[in-house]
């Protein structure tokens, strides 16, 4: 099992990583465990990251607001991408410190009702290092965590358009 996981480091490692250098959670680095009040298809239930990773590896993306342009267009991009995921055993919950109100209407208009969003804290988004400067809202940043609970990939960076194929390829990885 190790072996597995440091051959699947390796192969994540050839993937281009742009990430802050204020993050604090490094690849090999234990996920914090945490639970939230989510979204799916409008429907609020309670997250777990411990039970998400029973059924596989789960990339957990922060975003800083719902209903923003680059968070709908990030939103509408792993909506399509969910059958690849799905594929590849893994699931996917975007977050942010969106109340759950808000995040239902998100989980049905842009996430199209294929993955989950939650409500982040203030100390999830601390226990992450994605706080976005001295705000409450979270940066843009894409963990993709092993199904032992380390983190396999780590992707920062404002443009959304390279995380769903980041992640997706970080993910596809893990299985080799």
């Amino acid at each position: 099992m190790r072996t597995l996981f440091t051959s699947a480091l390796a192969a994540i490692a050839a993937i281009t990583v742009a990430v802050p250098a204020s993050a604090q959670l490094a690849v090999g680095n234990d996920a914090p465990a945490f639970t939230a009040r989510a979204a799916l298809a409008g429907e609020e239930f309670g997250f777990s990251l411990q039970a998400a990773l029973r059924r596989g590896p789960v990339v957990l993306y922060f975003y800083p607001k719902a209903f923003t342009q680059g968070c709908t267009l990030e939103a509408n991009a792993f909506a399509e991408a969910m059958p690849e995921f799905r594929a590849a055993g893994a699931s996917v919950i975007g977050m942010s410190n969106d109340d759950i109100e808000t995040l239902k209407r998100f989980s049905r208009e842009e996430c199209r009702d294929a993955f989950a969003v939650g409500s982040a804290s203030a100390r999830l988004i601390n226990a992450y290092a994605v706080a976005r400067g001295n705000s409450d809202l979270a940066s843009r940043t894409s963990y993709v965590i092993a199904q032992d609970g380390r983190i396999a990939y780590v992707h920062s960076d404002s443009d959304y358009r390279g995380h769903v194929a980041r992640t997706l390829a970080a993910v596809r990885a893990l299985s080799n």
